[in-house]
């Protein structure tokens, strides 16, 4: 096995955002079956220590293509662009953002679990049109400079989703 190759080629998959989960999954375990740490129990210590790195490095490719953020971001930058950057976001979704975190504070004030679970809800809808947005972006349109602000959008929803999380469990307890 090749550690330079794109999580993509280590799972004999197409470079593409759309990834077929159970494809991927099936790639996982048989890579992990070949390079589990527990197969080389008995092997010297430098074949132990490469096993682990490999299983290592199997895991981190597996969980980058299983979660669409870390894929979208993962694939812009083979594609030469850095989604993870710190650039000035769209001004109408700025906007969005401060009236999402006012009816979060709100809700959060007032205990209002059905207020957090609406904005939870809507939040879920938004993370998956912007999904459908970066496939689309990516996969037939090959706009990587588009997707990479996509996947910055998503990154500002999915923090925004784990804040309505954390405010609905501890308003349950």
């Amino acid at each position: 096995m090749d550690i330079r190759q794109t999580h993509y080629k280590l799972f004999g998959l197409p470079e593409c955002f759309a990834v077929d989960a159970e494809a991927l999954q099936q790639a996982y375990r048989a890579l992990q079956n070949q390079v589990h740490p527990d197969r080389y129990a008995g092997a010297g210590a430098a074949e132990r220590r490469v096993a682990l790195q490999w299983a290592t490095h199997v895991n981190g490719a597996f969980q980058t293509l299983r979660e669409p953020l870390a894929r979208a971001v993962y694939l812009c930058g083979l594609r030469g662009v850095d989604a993870a950057a710190a650039v000035a976001m769209p001004t109408d979704f700025l906007m969005v953002q401060m009236e999402a975190r006012e009816a979060l504070e709100d809700a959060r004030a007032l205990a209002d679990v059905d207020a957090l679970e609406q904005l939870s809800q809507h939040g879920r809808g938004l993370r998956r049109d912007l999904i459908a947005t970066i496939t689309a972006q990516l996969d037939e349109q090959g706009n990587t400079e588009a997707a990479a602000t996509s996947a910055r959008k998503l990154m500002f929803l999915e923090k925004f989703g784990d804040e309505v999380n954390a405010a609905l469990e501890s308003t349950e307890v």
